[in-house]
């Protein structure tokens, strides 16, 4: 039995549980690997901003006596999916002992005293958790910054954003930190975290995994448009991980069960693909919009059936979402950020702002004010449900019982630091569809000249999960998925080069841990 894995670095959730249940590799030596590379990059990336690294060395060793006891006893097969296995999750997050701030400066200190629905089931499944990785401030914006952790960078480009909310996963999956990590999506909140860091992300359809267990949560009414779910640098962990994660929870009342298909069962061979150029108001990059017309070219050549259309009630998308969240109620953004204060006045906190004396994030302020500003009149504002519900509707027809839709990512790929500040309104290619309920699938399809992750969301039918991974998985073996971050010549040039692994192990941080 080796002490070394093959590839910790490269290798699915789904390939090391099998090469851990089959003696090739124990946890340890995959956990102290995967924690080594982590210390040598996370300074320069603060994507994992609270560790578990004693507790994850402890986890480890007890799944491998369990593996040990499981292969004497000639049961490994029974074993928990993911046994030994390590992963990351996001901060909003509950996990028992770690912070579970979202970046709000208020709620230093506060510790999660057990695990969200979704963490528990994970480490029911034998997952191995690293630590908590960063959020933007109360989770509601792209750029994954706030007053408690700091900002975090892009493993392809520092100088670029991760997205957000969950894009401290973003960057610790696209790192390499672990093969997968948990991410939850209001607005495109684990879609865009991936497209930035060019793994897979998936939103799954609305109310199929609970919710329960983060902070902010939102009212009951908006739990359909929010979504938990996985963030992989191998497209074949999408649809076990949604299966593990899926199914309602008694702290859950928003869950219902939905009956899952089998990725392998999708014939692309006849199947309508809808392509959707873009929204018919914010342009598209041409590389953005050449990969999505590479995409929908491979597909037609694989039997696919390929129609071309622009709904246009897409061209309000923004309008629609922000109706649509309105009419679902719960709390202001305003009183999250208060945290329970009284007087909370977004002007003093901008005047504090300016002389660096506030615990608040400007977009965070920014968003404090648009909400205080006049909403549409109550006729705008119905015409903008009835808008989604005839884009809810018009998305169906055009998908139909055995069909998927391409659509833009982002209107760029990643941007500067600060630059969604100019352009705030492109998250409209991912909220939108979080208020129609469809599962959507984002796909990394490669690098551009400037090393900057491309990309594609395939998007389904309510519950047609399985349909939306199965084209992911097509894509990833006809592009190629994933390019680690120190394979990119741009990167290397910009020093990123220094983020692979076997610089990490060679650093000294792993020497008599990973073994010879």
């Amino acid at each position: 039995m080796s002490d070394r894995p093959r590839d910790p670095f490269r290798d699915s959730a789904r390939s090391l549980a099998a090469a851990l249940r089959s003696g090739e590799v124990t946890s340890r030596a995959l956990v102290d690997a995967t924690i080594a590379h982590a210390q040598v990059v996370n300074p320069l990336l603060n994507a994992i901003v609270a560790d578990r690294f004693a507790d994850a060395r402890a986890d480890a060793d007890a799944a491998d006596r369990r593996i040990v006891a499981a292969r004497a006893a000639g049961c490994e097969e029974e074993l928990p999916p993911l046994l030994g296995v390590p992963c990351t999750i996001k901060e909003s997050f509950e996990v028992t002992g770690m912070p579970n701030t979202s970046g709000l400066v208020a709620r230093q200190g506060v510790r999660a005293e057990r695990d969200a629905v979704t963490v528990r089931r994970l480490r029911e499944a034998g997952a191995v958790v690293l630590g908590v990785t960063n959020t933007s401030e109360l989770c509601m914006w792209m750029e994954s910054s706030n007053r408690v952790y700091g900002r975090t960078n892009n493993p392809y480009d520092l100088r670029r954003i991760v997205g957000g909310s969950s894009g401290g996963e973003g960057a610790a999956v696209g790192a390499a930190y672990a093969p997968f990590g948990l991410g939850a999506d209001v607005g495109g909140s684990i879609r865009m975290p991936a497209f930035f860091n060019g793994v897979f992300g998936h939103k799954p359809s609305g109310r199929l995994i609970p919710n329960a267990g983060q902070y902010p949560l939102g009212g009951p009414e908006t739990q359909p448009f929010l979504c938990t779910g996985p963030l992989c640098r191998r497209a074949e962990d999408l649809m076990p991980l949604v299966r593990l994660l899926a199914g309602p929870d008694p702290e859950d009342g928003a869950c219902v069960p939905m009956e899952l298909g089998d990725p392998a069962t999708v014939d692309l061979g006849g199947m309508r693909v809808v392509h959707i150029p873009d929204d018919g108001r914010i342009g598209v990059a041409s590389t953005l919009r050449k990969s999505q017309e590479d995409a929908v070219a491979w597909l037609r050549a694989a039997g696919a059936d390929v129609q071309v259309h622009r709904p246009p009630e897409l061209r309000r998308s923004v309008e629609i979402w922000g109706a649509m969240l309105e009419a679902a109620g719960g709390p202001t953004f305003r009183s999250m950020l208060a945290d329970g204060r009284d007087g909370f006045s977004a002007p003093v906190e901008f005047m504090r702002w300016a002389s660096r004396r506030s615990p608040h994030t400007l977009p965070a302020l920014m968003l404090a004010v648009l909400e205080t500003l006049p909403t549409a009149a109550e006729a705008q504002a119905r015409a903008f449900l009835q808008s989604g519900e005839s884009l809810r509707n018009r998305l169906e027809d055009l998908v139909g019982d055995n069909g998927i839709f391409l659509y833009p990512s982002h209107a760029r790929p990643a941007p500067r630091h600060y630059a969604p500040l100019l352009l705030p309104w492109r998250w409209a290619y991912t909220a939108i569809l979080n208020v129609m309920e469809v599962p959507v699938t984002q796909v990394p399809l490669g690098l551009d000249a400037g090393g900057r992750p491309l990309g594609v969301q395939v998007g389904g039918r309510r519950g047609d999960d399985h349909r939306t991974i199965a084209v992911a998985e097509a894509l990833e073996r006809a592009f190629g998925g994933w390019v680690p971050p120190w394979e990119s010549a741009v990167a290397q040039r910009r020093g990123v080069g220094a983020f692979a692994p076997s610089l990490a192990l060679a650093s000294g941080r792993g020497v008599g841990v990973v073994g010879a």
